[in-house]
């Protein structure tokens, strides 16, 4: 393994890059181009890490890790399952109402565990299908598809119905039960969401949905920093990995001065300052050690280390100030925040490589890794595997950084500006005129 001191930013980037594509090739179903949930056996498929799988090809044929007839393929191999998919009531389908369920069987294409028909993992889904239909942009019969498909399929989706006559979008829909008894309410990644659901053609929206959206927002001033407050960092980053917000405003964000960029900017430096005052005394957190998001963790109990009762949490959504926080750190998190705050992240990049290398091993970081815990190395308690999610941010947010690709094949879109327009934003690169949105080539 090279030695990260040594390694230009750009070499150190590129290698922790390719190492997180890599996982997209390792974990999927050619047939039906279904991709695990996470690297551990028998993991089902969640849709969510299809749609970061849809949106990273592109960047691989870029980087020359993936032809470009590999990526066509899989591309394909994705959408026609999806299309061809059972969508209707029953417990064991695909999806119904042009939504999907949030863990499919890898094999069978079918909902497992129970699980909610989800709206925001949906959503992800549909950016990872709008970024490939942008890329394979070209008039052979195989790109074609991929854009007549991506269109059918976005336009299948019944976004009003699902906001089962509440004024914010409910978070999912079961066949047994109905709607989730809970919306997004709050400020969270699901701004992608209301995005796409405003601009939809046949089933939107409707107008003042965003608003209502909004109106749940919380604005603090955490450590001196202004911000909207969000406790775990994904938020701040998962409609960024499509979308570019810099210096575009929505009416909240015109009230505020400021803008979701630049809230993400703050918002990671704070996680570094909470993770620098270490007020509950965790081992390793530090200026250069921090990222709490939504990761998995050692396990639900009460244990004592070092003469200390310390409760630690299994998959949970960690977050600063206000917690939960058991001492395990995302490390996946600090380097996606690299577009808002190049030089905190490649910090954090570099500082787990060189006093976690159990941690950093094979390039490919962990979905998190808990010190204060006893362990085989530096790292004590080290997630099994890897999650899909995490992989696919970091692919996406490096190459924001590196050379903006996602952000601009999406701002030719026209249904994310369209999107962001009937949100009220206002700005930057959306000054530039309005593309229709059935604009799709």
């Amino acid at each position: 393994m090279p030695d990260a001191r040594a390694q230009s930013d750009e070499a150190l980037l590129d290698r922790f890059q390719h190492a997180a594509f890599g996982y997209f090739l390792e974990n999927c179903n050619p047939v039906n181009g279904l991709v695990a949930d996470t690297s551990r056996n028998n993991s089902p498929a969640s849709i969510a890490v299809v749609g970061f799988a849809l949106s990273c090809y592109p960047v691989g044929v870029e980087r020359g890790w993936m032809t470009r007839d590999d990526a066509i393929a899989s591309t394909l191999a994705t959408l026609r399952f999806f299309w061809n998919s059972a969508q209707n009531e029953e417990p064991l389908s695909t999806g119904h109402m042009g939504f999907y369920y949030h863990f499919l069987d890898m094999h069978r294409g079918i909902r497992v565990w129970d699980c909610e028909l989800s709206l925001i993992d949906t959503t992800l889904l549909l950016a990872g299908m709008l970024t490939a239909a942008m890329y394979f942009d070209g008039d052979s019969p195989r790109e074609t598809e991929i854009r007549t498909l991506t269109d059918a399929l976005y336009r299948r989706v019944d976004w009003h119905w699902a906001q089962g006559a509440c004024a914010t979008v409910r978070q999912g829909w079961k066949p047994e039960s109905g709607f989730l008894h809970y919306g997004w309410e709050g400020y969270s990644e699901a701004a992608i969401l209301y995005v796409l659901g405003l601009a939809s053609p046949p089933h939107p929206l409707p107008a003042d949905s965003y608003a209502g959206w909004s109106s749940t927002y919380q604005w603090e001033n955490i450590y001196n920093y202004d911000l909207l407050y969000a406790g775990p960092m994904f938020i701040h980053q998962f409609s960024h990995a499509w979308i570019d917000f810099r210096n575009i405003r929505d009416k909240f964000m015109r009230a505020k001065n400021s803008d979701y960029f630049e809230n993400s900017r703050r918002s990671a430096f704070a996680q570094r300052e909470y993770a620098r005052r270490n007020a509950h005394g965790f081992v390793g957190y530090g200026e250069n050690c921090w990222g709490f998001a939504a990761c998995d963790g050692p396990g639900f109990e009460t244990l004592k280390i070092d003469g200390r009762k310390r409760r630690v949490f299994g998959y949970a959504a960690r977050g600063i100030p206000y917690g939960p926080d058991d001492g395990t750190i995302a490390p996946w998190t600090a380097l996606a925040s690299l577009p808002f705050a190049p030089d905190i992240a490649l910090a954090a990049l570099r500082h787990f490589c060189a006093q976690y290398p159990d941690v950093t091993q094979a390039d490919r970081l962990p979905s998190g890794f808990n010190p204060t815990l006893p362990g085989r190395g530096p790292g004590g308690w080290i997630s099994e595997g890897c999650f899909g999610l995490d992989q696919g941010l970091i692919v996406m947010m490096i190459e924001n950084y590196r050379s903006q690709m996602i952000w601009n094949l999406m701002k030719r879109c026209p249904l994310i500006s369209a999107g962001l327009r009937h949100a009220g934003f206002t700005g930057g690169w959306l000054s530039q005129p309005e593309a229709r949105p059935d604009a799709q080539k």
